[in-house]
């Protein structure tokens, strides 16, 4: 019943409010074309009287940065729902930490992912625990959502919600912040996945093939689509524009794309280090390529072809040898993930991989 009553209520809200919204949105490109916005932390007082009942009214919008596309960061920007204890257990720390990235108003998607591949339980030899990372909704939709919200994160225990806008410009900070609360809760997570909420995941082939859990360790790993020899648009007009006053290079260092990469535990920990003492920019793909220069690091190559960045055909055995497709809806998610899982259809690879490892 729960899940009924929520969706009436998105629907109620989203056919009342898409022309409000649409203005709305229009109004902060304008806006936000001059200047960049986030938000002030809460005062610790506040915070302890009234954690569950946060309203907008607790924070200021303001202009912190000289630059509309710099984001401020370092920040003490604070975790508004949070759960500090998800990486403990009598198990230890977990094998992987999913840091995935969603809106605030993406309910269905987040609830797709939990019986999909978001399922910390589908790799038995392993621990997975996942998180969604999130900020805050258009003001239009705060009260509603912050409700919503309270009431998803007490039926599942995993959004991590953060004190800034959720825009696409805010999208690095979303990373660092789910690195912070790595650092500060699950230090010892022996890797960290980045993933949008807008993928196919596939976590066996994710943990067998790529981690390898019996492999060495291997502390300066980063891996996913490797972009090489990219260099930034210039005209505003682009999504990906980036100004000679953030980034004057032609070139942007080797980078893995921003749909779903996966590191080590150690490496997020120094990239984290690292993004303390550089320009923070909107692009948060290219923003960690920068940071893993300075350490003087590159991505290493996955196995050919398992992150697709753009939407390929989904077939059985083609998608056993992926680890990532980007561009699935949630219902297209699930359409495909009951015949995803079936274990009766015959692959070749599938077959070769099963017999090599059992000897």
């Amino acid at each position: 019943m729960k899940l009924s009553r929520r969706h009436l209520v998105w629907g109620a809200l989203l056919s009342t409010a898409f022309g409000g919204l649409l203005l709305l949105l229009v109004g902060q490109f304008v806006n936000f074309r001059t200047r960049s916005l986030d938000l002030l932390p809460l005062d610790s007082t506040e915070l302890a009287e009234d954690t569950l009942n946060l309203s907008l009214r607790k924070f200021e919008w303001q202009t912190q940065t000289p630059h509309p596309l710099q984001l401020k960061y370092p920040y003490p920007y604070p975790f508004l729902l949070n759960h500090p204890d998800k990486c403990e257990g009598p198990r230890g720390a977990p094998f992987l930490l999913m840091l995935v990235m969603t809106q605030p108003q993406d309910v269905g998607r987040r609830q797709a992912i939990r019986k999909t591949w978001g399922n910390e339980t589908l790799e038995l030899g392993v621990i997975i625990r996942r998180l969604f990372v999130l900020g805050l909704p258009p003001p239009l939709f705060t009260k509603e959502l912050h409700e919503l919200l309270q009431e998803e994160d007490r039926e599942h225990g995993d959004l991590l919600q953060v004190g800034f806008l959720d825009t696409y410009r805010n999208l690095t900070l979303k990373v660092l912040m789910g690195l912070e609360w790595m650092a500060q809760y699950c230090p010892d997570a022996h890797y960290v996945l980045k993933v949008d909420g807008d993928v196919f995941l596939n976590p066996s082939f994710l943990v067998q093939q790529v981690l390898q859990p019996n492999g060495p360790p291997r502390p300066d790993f980063i891996t996913g689509h490797i972009y090489r020899g990219k260099g930034p648009f210039r005209s505003p007009a682009n999504k990906w524009y980036m100004p000679p006053e953030l980034y004057l290079q032609d070139i942007y260092p080797p980078f893995c794309g921003g749909p779903g990469y996966v590191l080590s535990g150690p490496l997020a920990l120094r990239i984290l280090a690292v993004a303390q003492t550089l320009k923070v920019i909107y692009l948060e793909d290219v923003f960690v390529g920068l940071c893993l220069q300075q350490l003087g690091l590159e991505p290493i190559p996955p196995p050919p072809e398992s992150f697709r960045l753009s939407r390929i055909a989904y077939e059985h055995c083609a998608y056993h040898q992926l680890a990532l497709v980007h561009g699935f809806q949630p219902q297209e998610l699930l359409q495909i993930w009951q015949d995803f899982q079936t274990v009766n259809k015959i692959c070749p690879a599938l077959l070769f991989s099963f017999l090599f490892f059992k000897l």
